[in-house]
């Protein structure tokens, strides 16, 4: 029982010290926590959110969102997180959910955050971030970003990690630790994970090739070399290449007088043996393949605090081209059990009744297509049936005429 009772303390410890910095699930207040930047307004380019939980869900209310409203147009918004905060020496939970509804053909669908500085009037594609991560789809790409801001220049993964492409919605976690070492998942299942070090190129490389040495000029790296022993057959060129095909025959009609002197058509001789070349033996002087020695690099700096940031925003920068992308349910913070027990309490509660609801208008859309469908191909055929009966009743009227005619 003690032990228990520890178990429960210990648990009820660990959540007491998880920190969420931001959480957005997108009520009727949410307009009053975000921010629309001034950018691309005055060319009519800024496209606007517009609170919705679209044309399918679990719960309409509890799964209203951040919609993209208008097409061909870029939507700049920040929200100030509760409390600016550097993940060092902690967990970095970020987390949101994504929901295309619109079957989008080229479009972002990522979430930025953003450093405390950020001036959210005039946020734009170039304002610096720290963490842009989540899928983007635009033709064949279909992939998730994972992009982290070092020393001024955004590095992206080296990975190819896919993304959901269907219309429902999906959550998107980004787990970063203070080992250096990350994890993507969808839907709660881990899609990629690694190093900081192995999967983005942050820091030069800690050994070089020595510059000041270079491959010996005897070196010999052929394994295999001709045997001066083996000669060319003094017959081996006698072998011609092409033969006159045996089979051919002269035509009957052929005129050697008009059409020259027959020749059969040439084919492949199948004596024929190619290129005489020496047979191989081991080459004695072989010393291996040449391996150039390597040194530290004196470029190299390590740096263990590559994952941390000072955080104070988070942001939407995207380009849609047809809009519908609905946003909800952002977490921002240091424990990954309460993410995923956000995740358990919103996309849990709806995943299944929000699929059921968009199989059934899927399923209705396809029957009233279907029924279009056999309404145009049932009035082609009464016009064609009509054409026919009008030239029954020309051929009648010309009928007459033409008995006429014939008695004349």
């Amino acid at each position: 029982m003690k032990g228990v009772t520890l178990l429960c303390l210990l648990s009820i410890l660990a959540l007491s010290s998880a920190t969420i910095y931001y959480k957005e699930t997108f009520d009727k207040s949410w307009e009053s926590r975000w921010v629309q930047s001034n950018t691309k307004k005055s060319s009519g380019e800024a496209g606007a959110f517009k609170l919705t939980a679209g044309s399918f869900y679990g719960d309409k209310e509890a799964d209203k969102g951040a919609q993209t409203s208008q097409d061909a147009r870029f939507y700049f918004y920040t929200s100030k997180l509760a409390k600016a905060f550097n993940n060092k020496g902690k967990d970095l939970v970020l987390q949101f959910s994504v929901k295309h509804a619109q079957k989008i053909d080229c479009g972002g669908g990522y979430i930025k955050l953003l450093p405390s500085s950020t001036d959210s009037q005039s946020f734009n594609g170039d304002s610096p971030y720290n963490i842009m991560f989540g899928p983007d789809i635009c033709g064949s790409t279909r992939k998730i970003h994972v992009i982290f801001s070092y020393k001024g220049k955004n590095h992206l993964i080296k990975k190819e990690i896919p993304c959901e492409s269907d219309q429902l919605t999906h959550v998107y976690t980004l787990i970063v630790h203070p080992d250096q070492t990350y994890e993507v998942r969808v839907d709660g299942t881990k899609k990629e994970s690694g190093s900081f070090f192995d999967d983005w190129d942050f820091l030069p490389p800690r050994k070089i090739k020595d510059p000041n040495v270079s491959k010996p000029a005897d070196w010999v790296d052929e394994a295999l070399m001709d045997d001066p022993s083996d000669e060319k057959p003094s017959d081996w060129d006698d072998t011609p290449k092409q033969i006159p095909d045996p089979e051919a025959q002269k035509p009957d009609d052929w005129d050697d007088e008009a059409d020259g002197a027959w020749e059969p058509p040439m084919i492949d001789n199948p004596e024929y043996k190619g290129e005489w070349k020496a047979k191989k033996i081991t080459n004695p002087e072989y010393k291996g393949k040449w391996v150039h020695p390597e040194i530290d690099n004196p470029s190299f700096v390590e740096d263990e605090d590559i994952y941390a940031y000072d955080n104070g925003f988070v942001g939407f920068d995207l380009w849609q081209v047809k809009s519908g992308t609905i946003f909800d349910n952002i977490l921002v913070g240091d424990d990954v059990e309460e993410a995923e027990q956000f995740m358990a309490d919103t996309f849990g509660a709806s995943r299944e009744a929000e699929k059921k609801m968009f199989e059934a208008q899927e399923e209705d859309s396809k029957k009233k297509e279907d029924e279009e469908r056999k309404r145009t191909e049932s009035k082609k055929d009464e016009e064609e049936d009509d054409g026919d009966d009008d030239d029954d009743d020309d051929d009648e009227e010309d009928e007459p005429k033409r008995k006429a005619k014939d008695e004349l």
